[in-house]
This record gives structure tokens, C-alpha cells and sequence, in this order.
């Protein structure tokens, strides 16, 4: 078993969606920049071990200025990598600083979903162990359906068996770094991690979480973001 996990955050998005003049994740939220929350949780895991930042290189030096500026101290490394053009290349980026590649364990986070809690990251992290690969995700609140290019209706998808996947997801790191050099060979591009490990056949459970944990992408997401952040300052009063 292992005693410790590695981490992959991902911060070199461009945030598009969010109609900023700069990238989402050092935008203030309430009274600090996102991303702070974000790392302030993984910081404070007794089972993190290892944080690999994965952001913009146009932004490193303004990174190392907010690590420095909020006074983030841990004994934890923080190893800073370079981002690339997709998410999926960002993340193998990420990979390659790995400390453990053969039999470690890696989760990989967004660094827009500062509200992931560590009860939620330890169930994660407990699962991993026993199957190779776990993520989370919440039941699908809304019936989904899937629809033609003209907005017609193809077909009601059945709500039961469909999941809204987040971030962290967790992998060995050896089953991961697989996945990830079977899709460079392949030139496919998954929309998250597990899209990758599934296609080398490894069976990957879902691991129910919470539906706090958000992905801030819009400015709508600011709104909402807030309204958490205050409701969960009024629950510890």
C-alpha cells in the first residue's frame, strides 16, 4: 500500500469562457487569487506528498510571485512544469516530473475546482490503492439527452446510469503514464484522464463526491463560487 500520493494541478489554461484579460486561476475569489484554494487543500493533506504545478510559461515568474507573496510554506515540493497546447498535453507534461513512475500513486486536479474537499480526496485515495484507477463524480441531476447537429433529438440517455465526471482522478502512476504514451502513439485526444486509461482496458471506478466541487469556467461560476466560499464560512461559525 502506498502512504503517499503525488499531485498533477493543472493552472495553464487560457480561460476563454471566463472573458478575462488574464488566466482564470489568478483571478480573486472573495479575498485570495483561485488557485490558492485550490492548493491550500493539497497542502494541508498529510498524504500529498509531492505537487506538481503545471501552469503557462509567460506565467511562471507571476506563480513563484504569488507563492512567495501569500507566504504558502509547506514541506511539500512544489515542482513548477511547463504547459502545452491541450489539457491532455499539459498533463503529460505534468507526468514526466513525476518522482514515482513505476509504482506510485498520481492524482491529477484542475486548478478552477478549489472546492474538492480532503474527505473527498482520502475516499479517493483509499480506492485507488485497491483498483489502480478511481475518479469522481456526482449522479447527473438533469435528463440528458443526445442531439443531432440541427438540435433535434436523437435519444433520452438513461439518467441512471450517468455521471457528471470531476477532478482529482487517481491512477498508478505506471497505468497513467501507459494511457497517456498509448494516446501519443494514437493521436487521440480524451476529454479527461480516464478517457485515456479506459482505452487500455483498465477498469476505473467512480467514487461519489460532492457537487461543490465546481470547475469555475464562466463568470457565472464566480458567482456561484462565492456564495460556497460564504456558506461554508457561515457553517463554521
Amino acid at each position: 500500500m502506498n502512504k503517499n500520493y503525488e499531485l498533477v494541478l493543472l493552472a495553464a489554461g487560457h480561460g476563454r469562457r471566463m472573458r478575462a484579460s488574464r488566466n482564470k486561476i489568478l483571478l480573486p475569489l472573495l479575498n485570495k487569487p483561485l488557485i490558492e484554494y485550490t492548493l491550500d487543500v493539497f497542502l494541508k493533506d498529510e498524504y500529498c506528498s509531492h505537487i506538481i504545478l503545471v501552469v503557462k510559461e509567460d506565467e511562471v515568474e507571476l506563480i513563484n510571485e504569488l507563492l512567495q507573496q501569500e507566504q504558502i510554506s509547506s514541506e511539500k515540493t512544489i515542482t513548477i512544469a511547463i504547459g502545452g497546447t491541450e489539457r491532455q498535453y499539459s498533463v503529460y507534461k505534468g507526468l514526466q516530473k513525476l518522482k514515482n513512475k513505476t509504482s506510485g500513486i498520481v492524482m491529477i486536479h484542475d486548478g478552477a475546482r478549489p472546492f474538492i474537499e480532503q474527505t473527498d480526496i482520502h475516499q479517493l485515495f483509499e480506492e485507488v490503492q485497491k483498483n489502480g484507477a478511481a475518479i469522481l463524480g456526482v449522479p447527473a441531476k438533469d435528463t440528458i439527452k443526445a442531439v443531432y447537429p440541427d438540435h433535434t433529438v436523437k435519444i433520452t440517455l438513461p439518467r441512471s446510469e450517468l455521471w457528471q465526471i470531476q477532478t482529482p482522478q487517481a491512477f498508478g502512476s505506471a497505468v497513467v503514464l501507459e494511457a497517456h504514451e498509448k494516446a501519443r502513439k494514437d493521436h487521440f485526444l480524451g476529454t479527461d484522464d480516464a478517457s485515456l486509461v479506459e482505452r487500455i482496458d483498465k477498469p476505473i471506478l467512480v467514487v461519489e463526491g460532492s457537487y461543490d466541487n465546481i470547475k469555475i469556467t464562466t463568470p457565472e461560476d464566480m458567482v456561484t463560487g462565492k456564495a460556497i466560499l460564504l456558506h461554508r464560512e457561515q457553517q463554521k461559525k
